[in-house]
């Protein structure tokens, strides 16, 4: 993205000082960059098919966990035609031994839960293949930006491995007939069928990417941050909700969410006719 853009934040341009920062023990493979509440996280190596070893799983998590007071949104993006080609098959030969291999599926399966559990809203902007743990990493993100060029596949079967994990976030994204045959086949689907079955929430050609990202970004940094947070969360929640008991919990998240300061704040600025300004409290 072009970070030199000035993101508005409660109705007004927040001007804050540029910081980047890299997670040392990633060296290249991880650059992360923070400007006016947005955090972009670019997987870096190409020359690996943007591999998730165990060191970049960390580093994504200590990235994507890092405390910030004014950040609003995370992009997770990556360089080269593969936006991430999943696991690196070379941690996982017999030499390495079952603890290691431990370690590395509970550090994925951390990242995985954190990218759901984390108040702001992670966008994923692909434009390249996707495959294994990286379309995992993919069906992990909370909205899923892609171009013609994305292809997305869990085609671990072919090298002995079932995408086991992989699959978890894809069947409760997709419909289990695309579920299936994505993972009992391995084929890979296009950016178009993606979007037809609800991996992928919009598909532009490349030369549009940064533009629509940069539009999804302002979208959410407009709003409050405390109200975005609370909606994320109790979306996921009720997902795993029968619908009677939804309804009941959403009515009562409402309810609360009407008498913050926020939504006061908002329901006031829409009678006013004037933009709301936003204190982002949990109040």
């Amino acid at each position: 993205m072009k970070m030199s853009l000035r993101y508005l934040m409660s109705g007004a341009v927040l001007r804050q000082t540029c910081r980047w920062y890299s997670i040392q023990h990633v060296n290249e493979q991880l650059h992360v960059h923070e400007q006016d509440g947005l955090r972009t996280i670019t997987l870096s190596s190409p020359k690996t098919r943007n591999a998730l070893s165990l060191s970049v799983l960390e580093g994504l998590e200590s990235a994507i966990t890092k405390e910030s007071s004014t950040l609003r949104c995370i992009v997770l993006a990556a360089q080269g035609k593969v936006f991430s080609a999943g696991h690196n098959l070379k941690e996982l030969t017999s030499k390495d031994g079952q603890e290691y291999h431990t370690k590395v599926f509970d550090t994925c399966s951390r990242l995985m839960l954190t990218l759901q559990n984390i108040p702001v809203p992670i966008i994923a902007q692909v434009n390249g293949i996707a495959t294994a743990a990286g379309c995992q990493l993919v069906a992990s993100c909370d909205i899923v930006i892609a171009t013609p060029n994305s292809t997305f596949s869990t085609p671990g079967g072919s090298v002995g491995i079932f995408c086991s994990t992989p699959g978890i976030p894809l069947v409760r994204n997709v419909p289990r007939k695309v579920a299936a045959h994505m993972l009992l086949t391995g084929l890979p689907i296009t950016a178009m069928e993606a979007l037809q079955a609800g991996l992928v929430s919009k598909v532009v050609p490349e030369e549009d990417i940064e533009a629509e990202t940069e539009r999804m970004v302002k979208a959410i940094i407009s709003k409050s941050k405390s109200v975005i947070a609370l909606g994320k969360k109790f979306m996921y929640h009720q997902m795993e909700m029968d619908i009677a008991s939804a309804y009941r919990e959403g009515s009562c998240v409402m309810v609360n969410n009407i008498n913050m300061v926020d939504g006061q704040e908002g329901i006031n600025s829409f009678i006013g006719k004037r933009k709301p300004v936003w204190t982002h409290s949990d109040e």
